[in-house]
C-alpha cells in the first residue's frame, strides 16, 4: 500500500463522527507512545520460547525461537500479533507521566489517538484503559501507513498539527501525506530507541514525556 494511500471507509467514519474544531491539533499513537507494548511483547515472547533477534524496528524476520534458533515466518508472526493484542489490550501499563503530559497539553491542543491496533474487539478494551489513566481522548483505529488518516484529521483543523508515533514507517508516511506536520518520534524502550536509524525532518526524537511536552509548547509560543 502507498505510504500516501487514502485511508479506508472505515477510518474516516470514525473520523468523521469527531466534534470539529479548529484549535490546534495533537495526534499521538498509542503503543509504546503512551501504553509500553515491547515489555509486554517480549514477555509474551519469552512465555512461547521466543525472543527478539535485534531491537530492530520490524517484527517479521526479527523473532525467533530461542532453543533453535528458528527465525517465525510472516503468517506466524501475524498471528503471533493478533495474540498477543488480545491477550494484552486490557492491561497494558502506561508510559511514565504520558498521562499527565497529555492532559496539560488538552488545555491548548485537541488530542486524537491513531492507533494500528489490531481486532475490532480491542477498540473498547483500549478505550476503556486509556481512560482509566483519565485519557478519555478520541481513539481512532487505522490499518498500514498512517499518512492518509493524519491528513484526514487536520482537515480544518488549527496550526500546529503535531503527529507523535515511534514508527519511521509511519513518520515517514505523514511526512509525505501532510508536510506541515511536525513530526516527534517518541519510543518509550530505550534500547529500541537508541537503535533507531536517524529520520529526516522529524522536530524531536524522544522517550521522555516532560521534554516532548516542552517541546511542544515551544510550537505554541513561536506562533
Amino acid at each position: 500500500m502507498s505510504t500516501l494511500a487514502a485511508p479506508g471507509r472505515g477510518v474516516l467514519d470514525q473520523i468523521a463522527l469527531l466534534p470539529r474544531s479548529t484549535r490546534p491539533l495533537i495526534i499521538c499513537d498509542v503503543d509504546e507512545v503512551v501504553l509500553h507494548m515491547i515489555l509486554h511483547l517480549e514477555e509474551f515472547l519469552a512465555a512461547r520460547g521466543l525472543a527478539f533477534i535485534a531491537y530492530s524496528y520490524r517484527l517479521t524476520g526479527n523473532i525467533a525461537e530461542e532453543a533453535s534458533g528458528r527465525v517465525l515466518g510472516a503468517e506466524e508472526v501475524h498471528r503471533l500479533v493478533q495474540g498477543f493484542f488480545e491477550d494484552i489490550s486490557d492491561r497494558q501499563t502506561i508510559v511514565d507521566g504520558a498521562a499527565a503530559a497529555l492532559t496539560r497539553l488538552s488545555e491548548a491542543f485537541e488530542i486524537v489517538f491513531l492507533t494500528n491496533l489490531p481486532g475490532v474487539a480491542n477498540k473498547p478494551l483500549r478505550e476503556k484503559l486509556l481512560a482509566a489513566h483519565g485519557l478519555s481522548f478520541p481513539v481512532v483505529t487505522n490499518s498500514g501507513p498512517k499518512g492518509g488518516a493524519v491528513a484526514a484529521l487536520s482537515a480544518g483543523r488549527g496550526q500546529p498539527v503535531v503527529f507523535i508515533d515511534d514508527s519511521p514507517q509511519n513518520l515517514q508516511s505523514v511526512a509525505q501525506a501532510l508536510p506541515s506536520a511536525r513530526l516527534i518520534q517518541f519510543v518509550a524502550d530505550a534500547r529500541f530507541r537508541q537503535a533507531l536509524d536517524p529520520l529526516p525532518g522529524l522536530d524531536l526524537v524522544s522517550g521522555d514525556w516532560l521534554e516532548t511536552e516542552a517541546h511542544i509548547r515551544t510550537m505554541i509560543a513561536s506562533r
